[in-house]
């Protein structure tokens, strides 16, 4: 009895911990993001000749005036730069989503692949709420938190995606690293064509003319490099709008 009580108290106690821990996975958005200092010129060398200030110590581990000297002084302007481009993209995806318009590619008809994806809400819907914090540097990389605080209109929208029967899809990307922004929005719209792809493959008997539809990012992005590559893992809610099919071969 008294084991079984133990069993019960367990499972309230994890549900409990579940129900407080969902809704602030959803309320707060909470990514790490990060630039390669290599990636642009001039930077790095500057950048190891600053006191007390190496690749190999955690940022929030330094003397805060050396810090703040170091923030001031523009050393990191270019990897700073990027990572705010890069973050208005992804949280948009994760808050009010894209719409995409995707072409397999078919040789017999001698058709390319063909993606293109567009935000659904411009990002001024977004800028002033994204936060920038506890930078640091590690890797030869500048790395810092982008945070965003959903507000309730934006909870409910996100409910809204997760209650509907829409299918969670899965997609890796891969894009250039001398890219920059360009080349993390290109893993990003990768992955995307990978998830999508991979879905309506084990739907669809032959291949449409094309597919739309609108995706919400589901999860935190996972970001990371293979190969001299950006990769990137990204869950999507799924909701398709159309599917054209050939009319002849």
């Amino acid at each position: 009895m008294r084991k079984f009580k133990l069993f019960i108290i367990s499972i309230l106690l994890l549900s409990e911990f579940s129900f407080t821990q969902t809704p602030s996975v959803i309320r707060n958005i909470r990514i790490p993001l990060w630039a390669e200092l290599d990636a642009f010129p001039g930077l790095f060398e500057e950048f190891s000749e600053t006191e007390d200030f190496t690749t190999n110590e955690n940022y929030e581990n330094q003397e805060e005036n050396t810090v703040k000297t170091d923030l001031e002084s523009g050393i990191y302007d270019y990897p700073i730069n990027s990572i705010k481009e890069v973050a208005p993209f992804l949280i948009n995806g994760m808050v009010y989503g894209w719409s995409f318009t995707y072409t397999p590619s078919d040789k017999a008809r001698g058709v390319d692949e063909y993606l293109e994806v567009t935000e659904l809400y411009d990002q001024s819907y977004i800028l002033a709420g994204i936060h920038y914090a506890s930078p640091w540097i590690q890797n030869n990389r500048f790395n810092c938190w982008c945070e965003f605080n959903r507000n309730e209109a934006q909870i409910q929208y996100y409910n809204l995606w997760d209650s509907i029967q829409n299918p969670v899809i899965h997609g890796r990307g891969y894009g250039d690293l001398t890219l920059g922004f360009e080349g993390i929005r290109n893993a990003a719209e990768d992955s995307l064509k990978e998830a999508v792809r991979a879905y309506y493959r084990n739907l669809i008997k032959n291949k449409p003319k094309e597919i739309s539809g609108k995706v919400l990012i589901k999860n935190q992005p996972t970001m990371g490099i293979d190969s001299g590559r950006y990769v990137i893992n990204l869950d999507f809610f799924l909701e398709c709008d159309r599917i054209i099919e050939y009319k002849s071969f």
